[in-house]
């Protein structure tokens, strides 16, 4: 039976653009853009998890909002579950600790990278909302 793995994504919103991370090479998925984030711990709620991951991938702090997209994705090491969430950046700036490079995009240029299969549902949810809303 395949490993199952619920992790959880921010969409950072600021100024109408989009924080965009590029995932370190040679990982899983190495080199391609994501939405920030990480696995849910035990104990924790998706809200909780992603608070936390953002400060250990980022060094800032976000107030998580509304719900944008969940998404199921098959991977040769199991099955992920991305739930990602509308995010507003609260504390401090956004600083690469585990990511290759970090950008803010525009929803409409979005499509300018090379996205994780398992954002790409989420990544056409804010494309279909020329301004999506901060949390």
């Amino acid at each position: 039976m395949p490993v199952h793995i619920d992790v959880v994504g921010a969409v950072i919103v600021r100024a109408g653009k989009v924080l965009c991370a590029r995932r370190a090479p040679g990982g899983a998925a190495g080199g391609l853009w994501e939405f920030p984030g990480g696995k849910i711990e035990p104990g924790e709620t998706p809200r909780e998890a992603l608070v936390r991951e953002i400060v250990e991938e980022l060094g800032c702090r976000v107030a998580v909002g509304q719900q944008l997209e969940t998404t199921t994705h098959a991977h040769a090491h199991g099955v992920i579950t991305l739930t990602t969430f509308l995010c507003e950046l609260v504390d401090g700036e956004p600083t690469p600790h585990e990511h290759a490079e970090l950008r803010w995009l525009r929803p409409d240029a979005l499509d300018e990278l090379d996205w994780a299969p398992a954002d790409v549902p989420a990544v056409a949810r804010i494309r279909a909302t020329p301004a999506p809303p901060a949390a």
